[in-house]
């Protein structure tokens, strides 16, 4: 299992998938562990760039990189086109 520290962050291509759709962007990525309940939470956005007209906000998806692979959840939309995606535990970087 792969420790992180807090601050921990990636940058680059990612595999973003749900019920047989995927897509292939780029994401940042940034994750730090809370004291409060002992995990490791981690968040970012997809580029505005890629084609997420098959998913909607509240989304359960795959994200994968070179790194792993993570369960996560996609929330707003914000006003730059970008859906924000949100996990818990081990990330995908």
């Amino acid at each position: 299992m792969t420790h992180h520290e807090a601050g921990a962050e990636y940058t680059g291509p990612a595999r973003i998938q749900k019920d047989g759709y995927a897509i292939e962007a780029e994401v940042a990525l940034r994750g730090a562990h809370q004291p409060i309940d002992g995990v490791f939470h981690w968040y970012g956005r997809i580029d505005a760039a890629a084609d997420t007209s098959g998913f909607r906000s509240g989304d359960r998806v795959a994200v994968g990189t070179d790194h792993g692979i993570a369960d996560a959840r996609l929330s707003d939309l914000d006003p730059w086109g970008r859906f924000r995606i949100t996990g818990t535990g081990r990330p995908p970087f």
